[in-house]
């Protein structure tokens, strides 16, 4: 729940709010699609080992189709991000310029987003006699239009959130849907597991297909290794396949926390933010008290603990399997379903992670286990 209602937000841009909430809501039906894909019964990859030579290579022998339905869910959240730029821009220039406008100059109530100082300063000067005069050169709405242009990203101005947000909704309104596959974003031996999958050397960003060879290894040595699947979205017009709940958490969570509050007061954004998500589903008469009921922890965000806690949930099966007197491991998994996501989080959390043989940490992390026996016996027991 958020501390507060975000009251810097005024009542011509409440709806705002609710367009936010939608493309949570959208990037959570991928998230939920992508969970029963990544989860299912059959691996998403297929592996087979060929022999070449002295070597055996690991190649993908098959990868699981991704439902249609994702790439369309992917383009109407990223529209719903869009619309919420222009929604918020349309309202400022009405309330600006004190009037409803006139079709030819609503038509001109555009938000750019230049790579360049000088393309926008084209966008500037572009019909200028018949633009709105808040949107004319040198206004307060066209400063605070300016400091959200990409060109401000000196390094990489394509990678600005604005401009991939134009870039994917361009590309899906007038082609095709986003494009998803497949990509291997790490792997590691299991005789050199690392600290933390972040440790990992980053893998290309490139999808898989049948016949990629992901491993070589020499004939007859066994090496077990852990993979790490996901799936990339691939920027239109370039060979750039980013993860896709990254890649629509990181736009939403810009338009959300800094383009709109930056386009609505032209300051600083301000505390506190708008929420990620509450209840639009129904009517409200209190639009304010709804959002201060709402949510702060974005769809990407959820889908990130709930992936984590299936892979907690394995792991301690086997961990707590291992102490003397635990009950059996389906009823281990018995206990561990009905816990949700964050209290099976919760209780991985309270072991310490070790690479060495230290004794505190372990007896600490011994104690912990025989804990968590003790609660999985206390369910089994009912």
């Amino acid at each position: 729940m958020t501390d507060s209602t975000p009251h810097w937000l005024p009542e011509r841009h409440l709806g705002v709010a609710a367009t936010l909430s939608h493309a949570d809501e959208l990037i959570g039906q991928v998230g939920d699609l992508l969970f029963a894909y990544q989860t299912q019964a059959q691996s998403v990859l297929g592996l087979r080992e060929v022999p070449a030579g002295a070597f055996s290579r690991t190649v993908v022998g098959s990868v699981a189709p991704i439902p249609r339905k994702v790439p369309l869910l992917i383009a109407d959240a990223l529209v719903a991000l869009r619309a919420a730029l222009e929604h918020t821009l349309f309202a400022e220039v009405e309330f600006l310029d004190g009037a409803p406008l006139d079709e030819k100059a609503a038509r001109l109530v555009e938000m750019p987003a230049s790579d360049t100082y000088e393309k926008f300063d084209e966008w500037t000067k572009k019909q200028l006699r018949n633009r709105p005069p808040s949107l004319r050169a040198g206004s307060e709405l066209v400063r605070r239009i300016e400091r959200l242009q990409p060109f401000h990203r000196q390094s990489d101005p394509q990678m600005h959130p604005l401009a991939r947000l134009v870039l994917h909704t361009n590309h899906a309104k007038h082609r095709t849907p986003a494009i998803t596959a497949v990509r291997l974003a790490a792997m590691y031996q299991d005789n050199q597991m690392p600290r933390s999958v972040r440790d990992l050397p980053p893998r290309p960003e490139e999808p898989l297909s049948v016949g990629d060879v992901i491993a070589e290894t020499p004939i007859g040595t066994t090496i077990p290794v852990t993979l790490f699947p996901t799936i990339g979205i691939n920027r239109p017009g370039t060979d750039r396949w980013p993860v896709l709940m990254q890649e629509l958490d990181e736009i939403s969570h810009w338009v959300r926390t800094q383009a709109v509050p930056r386009l609505v007061t032209g300051t600083e954004p301000p505390e506190p933010a708008l929420p990620t998500r509450y209840e639009i589903a129904v009517g409200h008469q209190d639009e304010r008290r709804a959002m201060l009921m709402g949510s702060t922890t974005s769809a990407a965000d959820r889908q990130v603990r709930r992936l984590g806690a299936v892979v907690v949930r394995t792991d301690l099966i086997d961990l707590i399997g291992q102490v003397d007197g635990s009950p059996s491991d389906q009823q281990i998994a018995g206990w561990l379903a009905q816990l949700t996501d964050e209290e099976v989080l919760d209780r991985m959390s309270r072991l310490k992670v070790t690479h060495t043989h230290n004794p505190g940490v372990m007896l600490h992390n011994f104690e912990v286990l025989k804990g968590l026996r003790d609660e999985a016996l206390g369910f089994a027991r009912c």
